[in-house]
């Protein structure tokens, strides 16, 4: 049985996440199971500091 998960960040988000953390040629080379798992890591970082200032900004 597969055991895919859904993914929680739209492609965009993650692509820009990518982009800007230097390891989008990689995605592009390999796909997502290409890349490092620190780079997941840093990754998931920005998403949730991204995340959280959105919320700040929106409890104003």
């Amino acid at each position: 049985m597969s055991r895919r998960r859904r993914s929680i960040m739209s492609d965009q988000l993650k692509t820009e996440l990518a982009k800007e953390l230097g390891f989008y040629d990689t995605v592009q080379k390999e796909g997502w199971g290409g890349i490092k798992a620190k780079d997941a890591g840093n990754m998931v970082k920005r998403a949730i500091e991204l995340a959280e200032r959105a919320a700040s900004k929106s409890d104003l």
